[in-house]
């Protein structure tokens, strides 16, 4: 694991990829770069091991006497709907651990069960510990434990699909929409951070379409989604788990955070952890390209077909056009070298990262309006996204 890489080291060579039809797009999209990202998929075993030393003996402890001459109601009424109770209730049967073993060493994620027969959802970052030779297996809520295998993997997405091994009558999560959510609006998350399984925390959704960026891949493609932001502590070990609403339907897969320690990568002893800036994946966005590692095929995304940049400092918001590909649909716009983009549709571009994050929102073939600045006049051409399939 290792933190985001600098925003002015990633050349992204396509503008593009996501899932699903547009979503329902925000006035404007999250200006401000996140930057100190950490992804959130190993946890270490140290976290645990100190959490649990840090208890007391049971057997040291005093226990109080009691003179009380009445006796509390011990019913337990069902949790009331739309509660955090409730949604844990829901929830909580389609969480997984997973325990990855590879190289490198061992650590646990969290993933989301899709398929009574064991199709689970997690993230990339939280599978590719176990390399060609290592090995996942899933912890149920029920205790049992099934060795895993990966069906398909998307690191530009940060998204992968693994199938439990000789399981059966799993429950699986429910689906919801992520591009009904609104700022402020109630959520749980659930996972196993730092190892602690079925853990549930709640908060509120504090942003909307934040661009995050937390590296690239080895083609230096850009790892960069039109987050949700939410104050619900999320910690190592969180990632590939469910951010639900609350009707307990997934809306987003808790993926990163932003952490104080800048230096202190997941999985490692340390002073990072929640500070109330996390960041999931819209479910909206990404749902095509999981049917598509379900089906054991290779994901594809949009594009622009462009490289491109942040312009100079004080120049206008925008990304900044670096490079055109030869017969790209940005070349067949107009588009040039030079260029600032400034709008995708109705959502403002501030921004590489924003770019970048917008067009993985949409799928190959679909419709958009760019808008751009070219020596201070302003362009705008729709335009049919291209795709990376080869």
């Amino acid at each position: 694991m290792s933190t985001s890489a600098p925003y002015d080291t990633v050349d992204p060579n396509q503008a593009a990829p996501f899932s699903a039809p547009p979503p329902k797009r925000r006035a404007g999209l999250a200006a401000v770069a996140v930057t100190s990202l950490v992804v959130g998929g190993l946890a270490g075993l140290g976290g645990a091991a100190a959490w649990d030393a840090t208890r007391p003996d049971p057997s040291s402890t005093p226990s109080p006497s009691s003179t009380a001459s009445s006796v509390a109601d011990t019913s337990d009424p069902p949790a009331a709907a739309g509660t955090a109770e409730d949604v844990a209730a829901k929830v909580l049967p389609s969480v997984v651990k997973i325990n990855v073993l590879g190289p490198a060493g061992s650590g646990s994620g969290s993933g989301i069960i899709l398929t009574s027969d064991g199709t689970i959802l997690t993230n990339n970052h939280v599978v590719e510990g176990a390399g060609e030779a290592g090995s996942l297996s899933v912890e149920l809520a029920d205790g049992s434990s099934a060795e895993a295998e990966i069906l398909g993997t998307d690191p530009l997405t940060d998204t992968a699909v693994i199938r439990a091994q000789d399981v059966s009558d799993l429950t699986a999560a429910t689906i919801g929409r992520s591009d009904t959510l609104d700022v402020g609006q109630e959520v749980v998350a659930v996972g196993s951070p730092f190892g602690l399984d079925a853990t549930v925390t709640s908060g509120i959704v504090s942003a909307l379409d934040r661009p995050v960026n937390v590296g690239s891949d080895a083609e230096g493609n850009s790892t960069t989604y039109p987050a949700i932001q939410t104050d619900a502590a999320i910690n190592p070990g969180n990632s590939g788990g469910p951010l639900v609403d609350m009707s307990g339907a997934v809306v987003g897969i808790n993926s990163s955070i932003r952490t104080a320690a800048s230096s202190s990568p997941f999985g490692q002893q340390g002073p990072g952890g929640s500070i109330g800036l996390g960041f999931a994946i819209p479910i909206d966005e990404v749902m095509p390209i999981v049917d598509q590692m379900s089906a054991g095929e290779t994901p594809t995304h949009a594009q622009l077909g462009i490289q491109v940049g942040n312009p100079e400092e004080g120049s206008a918001p925008g990304a900044l056009v670096t490079g055109v590909s030869d017969g790209s649909t940005a070349q067949d716009a107009g588009l040039a070298p030079g260029d600032v983009i400034t709008a995708v549709d109705d959502v403002r571009i501030t921004g590489r990262d924003s770019l970048v994050a917008t067009i993985r929102s949409y799928r190959p073939a679909d419709s958009v309006t760019v808008t751009w600045l070219r020596d201070g006049e302003e362009t705008s051409a729709e335009l049919v996204l291209d795709s990376d399939a080869e």
